[in-house]
């Protein structure tokens, strides 16, 4: 198994960049389309009509404002996403991890290379005024 693994920092709070990985609407606005809760247990799905993508997800931990984790299955991935978060300062960091995958194959890279350009969106958001 490998491990999508990222890095990234804000110059935000740690709760507004909580606020943009757990708000329905936030994430609307950053991830895709979602009927989400950070709720342990929750059954939520992302959808992005537009390609006829559909993201089955599970809650699996809630751990205000410092780790979040979820199921990720679609298509042909059934992985955990799993977020991290510490504030230093006027700086947020955030770790994200998918975990799961068989090897490093299409699936692999399309994930590291969407988390990436999905992150830089939701910085606008956090990074705001």
């Amino acid at each position: 198994m490998t491990n999508v693994s990222l890095d990234f920092q804000f110059k935000s709070s740690i709760d507004k960049v909580w606020n943009a990985l757990t708000h329905s609407d936030t994430l609307a606005k950053w991830v895709m389309e979602n009927n989400f809760r950070p709720i342990v247990g929750y059954k939520c799905q992302f959808r992005n009509e537009e390609i006829g993508l559909v993201v089955d997800s599970e809650v699996l931990i809630v751990d205000m404002p410092y780790k979040l984790s979820y199921t990720w299955v679609g298509g042909p991935i059934n992985t955990v996403v799993t977020w991290t978060l510490k504030q230093e300062g006027e700086i947020t960091y955030l770790h994200m991890e998918q975990s799961g995958f068989e090897e490093e194959n299409q699936a692999f890279f399309g994930a590291k290379y969407g988390w990436s350009n999905m992150v830089d969106r939701m910085k606008s958001i956090v990074e705001e005024a």
